[in-house]
C-alpha cells in the first residue's frame, strides 16, 4: 500500500505532466499523509473547450458520492488495481474521474527481527517526478459541516491506486502504487475513455517501475 509518501514542488508537477492551468496551490511536503490536501494532475470534460491540462488539489483519502458522513477509520487512500472498476467505491471514478497524483517517491515500514519498523523511501532512480495513478470524487457536504479541504460545500477526494509489488521491493511490502510511464499519461487521464475494459487494458498496460531505496 501506500500511506505516506513526497510530493514535489509546483513548478516540477507543471514541467513533467504538461500542466496548463493551475487551480489551487500547496508546499511540497516530504511527510504527506491521509486526510492532507494533495495535489493531482487531471484532464476534465469541458464544455467551453477542447481539453486542458489542469492542477487541482484535493483531499487524500477518497470518499464515495454516496457516502453519507465521513469516518476516518474507513478512509479509502488507496485502490486495488484488480478491483477499481468493479468495486462499487471505485467502479464510477474510475470509468470517468481518473487522476495523476504526483510524488518524489514514498514510505514503506519493514519489520525487522528485533521488532522494531523501519521506513524505506522508495523513489525513481534518476529522482524524476513519479506520477501515480488515482481517482478523485466530488462529495456534497452537509450544511452546518465543516470539512478541510472543501470548497464551495463541495470536498474533491483522491485514492492512490495500488498493485503486487515487484519482486525486487516485496521484501519491504506486498504492495505498491500504479506508476503510470510517459507514454500512457494522456490515455489515464483521458476522460473519453470510459468502459471498464479499456480501464482494466490500460493498468494493464503498465509496466512495473524502475524504483530504488
Amino acid at each position: 500500500m501506500c500511506g505516506r509518501y513526497a510530493d514535489p514542488r509546483e513548478e516540477e508537477i507543471i514541467d513533467a505532466f504538461g500542466v496548463q492551468i493551475v487551480n489551487g496551490h500547496k508546499e511540497p511536503s516530504l511527510n504527506v499523509a491521509p486526510t492532507d490536501v494533495v495535489s493531482i494532475v487531471v484532464d476534465p470534460l469541458r464544455d467551453d473547450g477542447p481539453l486542458m491540462r489542469e492542477l487541482w488539489l484535493a483531499r487524500w483519502g477518497l470518499v464515495p458520492s454516496w457516502t453519507k458522513t465521513i469516518d476516518r477509520r474507513s478512509l479509502l487512500i488507496n485502490a486495488r488495481s484488480e478491483t477499481i472498476t468493479v468495486k462499487p467505491s471505485f467502479r464510477s471514478a474510475a470509468g470517468h474521474r481518473r487522476a495523476i497524483v504526483p510524488a518524489t517517491g514514498y514510505y514503506e515500514w519493514a519489520l525487522q527481527p528485533n521488532g522494531k519498523k523501519v521506513p524505506y523511501f522508495l523513489h525513481s532512480v534518476d529522482d524524476s517526478v513519479l506520477g501515480f495513478a488515482g481517482l478523485y470524487e466530488w462529495w456534497r457536504v452537509p450544511e452546518g459541516t465543516t470539512i478541510s479541504g472543501a470548497k464551495d460545500g463541495w470536498l474533491c477526494s483522491t485514492t492512490i491506486i495500488t498493485r503486487p509489488a515487484t519482486d525486487a521491493l516485496g521484501h519491504i511490502h506486498d504492495r505498491m502504487p500504479v506508476v503510470v510511464p510517459t507514454d500512457l499519461i494522456d490515455a489515464w487521464l483521458n476522460p473519453t475513455i470510459t468502459s471498464r475494459a479499456q480501464v482494466d487494458d490500460l493498468l494493464a498496460a503498465m509496466p512495473d517501475p524502475e524504483l530504488t531505496v
